[in-house]
C-alpha cells in the first residue's frame, strides 16, 4: 500500500495531552502491530514551531489515513489542533521498495 506522512500540531494544553498520552500511544501501538503505522514520534516545540508529531502510515489513500486517525484518542479529545496527510514516495531506505 502507499505510504503517507502525517503531521500533527498540538494545542498548548500540556496537562490535557499528558492525561491522554497513554491512550494515544496504546492506539498507535495497535496500529503498528496491525502493520498500518510504520513509525511515529513527537516533534518538539522550537522557537519557530509548536509541538506536534510525525507519523508514517501504510494505507490506501489520504482519506483512509484520515479515517484511521480520527479514532486517535488525541483527536477524540480535541488535542490535535492541525493535521496534514500527504502521500510519500521514499526512494532511499528501508521503505523504498514500497514506492
Amino acid at each position: 500500500m502507499p505510504i503517507h506522512v502525517v503531521t500533527y500540531v498540538y494545542p498548548d494544553r500540556p496537562a490535557e495531552l499528558d492525561a491522554v498520552r497513554a491512550e494515544h500511544r496504546a492506539f498507535l501501538r495497535g496500529l503498528h502491530e496491525q502493520g498500518t503505522l510504520l513509525a511515529s514520534g513527537p516533534l518538539p516545540a522550537t522557537q519557530d514551531e509548536v509541538a506536534g508529531a510525525l507519523l508514517v502510515l501504510d494505507a490506501g489513500s489520504p482519506a483512509a489515513v484520515a479515517e484511521i486517525l480520527d479514532a486517535d484518542p488525541f483527536a477524540l479529545a480535541g488535542l490535535v489542533a492541525e493535521r496534514t496527510v500527504r502521500p510519500w514516495s521514499p526512494v532511499i531506505g528501508d521503505w523504498a521498495h514500497r514506492a
